[in-house]
Order: C-alpha cells, then sequence, then structure tokens
C-alpha cells in the first residue's frame, strides 16, 4: 500500500488516535498508537512507516514551499500533487502573492497558481531557452 503521508502527519494521527480511545475508555500508549497507524496505512509497523514517510518527497498535499519560479522568488503551498512516475511529481502551487514572470518594464504577467512536473530533487522538467528550469523548490 502507498503511503501518501509525511511523518508529522502521522505523528498526529497516532495522537488523535490515542485521545479518542482514550475518551472511550480504552487508553493505549503512544507507541502503541504509532504502531496502530503504520498498520492502518498497511506497513508492518512504525519503523516501517517511519522510513517510508521519510522517504517522501517535502512537498506533499497542503504543504507549504518555497523557492524560484522563473527567477522570481516565492513561498506558497501545494493545492494538488500526484506521483508521475518514480521520483517525479505533478503539483499544482498556490503562491502566497503573485510572481510577477515578465522580464519587460513595459507590462506585468503575474501567476498566482502554477503547474509543474519536478524531480526527487524539486526540480521542474521544463526549462526556459536559456537552459534554466522554470522551477525549483528550496528544501524546508
Amino acid at each position: 500500500m502507498a503511503l501518501n503521508h509525511d511523518v508529522k502527519s502521522l505523528k498526529s494521527q497516532a495522537k488523535n488516535l490515542r485521545a479518542a480511545l482514550e475518551r472511550g475508555g480504552r487508553p493505549i500508549s503512544h507507541s502503541e498508537a504509532l504502531e496502530l497507524v503504520a498498520q492502518s496505512h498497511g506497513l508492518r509497523d512504525w519503523n516501517t512507516a517511519n522510513a517510508v514517510a521519510a522517504e517522501l518527497a517535502p512537498w506533499s498535499f497542503g504543504g507549504t514551499v518555497r523557492g524560484r519560479y522563473l527567477g522570481q522568488t516565492f513561498t506558497g503551498r501545494v493545492i494538488a500533487a500526484r506521483e508521475r512516475g518514480r521520483g517525479y511529481h505533478a503539483l499544482t502551487i498556490d503562491f502566497d502573492k503573485a510572481v510577477d514572470v515578465s522580464r519587460s518594464e513595459l507590462f506585468s504577467a503575474p501567476r498566482k497558481r502554477i503547474n509543474a512536473t519536478v524531480n526527487a530533487a524539486g526540480v521542474s522538467l521544463s526549462k526556459t531557452s536559456d537552459g534554466q528550469p522554470h522551477l525549483v523548490l528550496d528544501a524546508v
């Protein structure tokens, strides 16, 4: 089964599970909750879930990202993400503030939302005419 959650999200799920079970009169330890969360995602144990989650791209759905788009710095949020083959992800990013992608002083071309396919390093496959990647995500 594929895991689409990062370690922080899995730990949050364990915390919520533990609280729900405690409210229902069946308290469990945090480590037991982690094991149950891992199993609920089809994984053998917490160590396996932790290892798989650590390999996920940091730019998963709902994640905060920053980087450069057409040479302009940005911060934003991933509003859609899907795997496009091993090591590649198709992302839709909503910028916090529109990025002006025009190099002309005569007009502007603001972009608030973009789609891009990036490799495991967060670099887009698409490049400008001078060979620079359209999108480069910084490690967060």
